[in-house]
């Protein structure tokens, strides 16, 4: 008698975003390896987290964002999972014992989108008004830009932001542009913000996949996957952070993007009221792309006073 193929088990969160960009890795999956795409043996496993569950308080306050993947990389050391998708902002920079980050799919837009109901752009905002966002990187950006502004916290999903957006509870906020692009939402935009004005979270517009560590069949399994570019971009921002070792009341912000052989990064340092900030760039060979970062982060970090909340060395 043959045997049912035993079943494939990816681990996500449960919101529509979450939920959207696992299946685009499933979908991906089963285009590398069409033996896969009989019924059954792909699964998507929900599983909540403590960050989906806990809405009251700020993520600085309860554990940092790491706290979005804790429960879905305990499932996949545990055997109840077998791959696990995240954004890859999402991430510690330190994952946990047990797990490892097995691929880097092509990296989507990294830039933030501003949203609001009563402004076409953030310039266009008056004085005073009300801007919800939970990240501590986009309010001293913000702040820096516009001190006239007042940031409040706003967490939940997208569609919560902006289910509380339209419900006049802010008058605009922020969201990544890629998590719009995913859940076909990007049209509620006013403004795409550049660079120069809101430079990005470590890893924002990639996804990381994640599987038990040293599962080499995994590895193989996802190595179509992997893009070379995003995967060096991602290692270059990831060491940049590793270096600064900031807590998760720090505001750092960081890109870097790959042109052939050569990666170019910047990266920015704040303080929450966006008083004062730090940035520098660094770049060359995209096989040198964890070394590039992490030099980039020793800099930052000289620069550095006390202000800005990095362990003194």
């Amino acid at each position: 008698m043959s045997t049912a193929p035993r079943p494939l088990r990816i681990g996500t969160r449960g919101s529509p975003m979450a939920l959207r960009q696992t299946e685009l890795v499933r979908d991906r999956l089963l285009t590398a390896h069409p033996e896969l795409a009989a019924p059954g043996i792909v699964e998507i496993v929900t599983i909540r987290t403590t960050g989906d569950r806990v809405q009251d308080r700020p993520l600085a306050d309860i554990g940092g964002k790491g706290l979005f993947a804790k429960e879905i990389d305990e499932a996949l050391r545990d055997g109840r999972v077998d791959l696990a998708v995240h954004s890859l902002k999402d991430l510690e920079t330190w994952l946990p014992d047990g797990v490892e980050i097995a691929c880097i799919p092509p990296r989507d837009d990294p830039r933030d989108a501003f949203l609001s109901s009563t402004s076409a752009s953030l310039a266009e905002l008056p004085a005073g008004a009300v801007v919800g966002t939970a990240s501590l990187r986009r309010q001293a950006q913000l702040l820096r830009l516009r001190p006239d502004l007042r940031v409040v916290p706003l967490r939940g999903n997208a569609n919560t932001r902006i289910r509380k957006l339209e419900a006049g509870e802010v008058d605009a906020t922020l969201l990544a542009l890629c998590g719009l692009q995913r859940i076909g939402l990007a049209h509620l935009a006013t403004e795409i913000l550049p660079r120069e004005v809101m430079l990005p979270a470590v890893g924002q517009g990639a996804l990381a996949v994640e599987c038990r560590a040293g599962d080499a069949k995994a590895r193989e399994l996802l190595a179509p996957l992997d893009d070379r570019p995003s995967a060096a971009c991602a290692a270059a921002e990831r060491a940049m952070l590793m270096v600064l070792d900031g807590s998760c009341h720090t505001p750092i912000a960081a890109l870097a993007e790959a042109a052939g052989n050569r990666l170019t990064i910047e990266g920015l340092l704040l303080i929450p009221d966006g008083s004062a900030e730090i940035r520098a760039r660094g770049s060359g060979d995209i096989a040198d792309a964890a070394a590039i970062g992490a030099s980039l982060g020793e800099e930052l970090r000289r620069r550095a006073g006390p202000e800005f909340g990095l362990d003194q060395r």
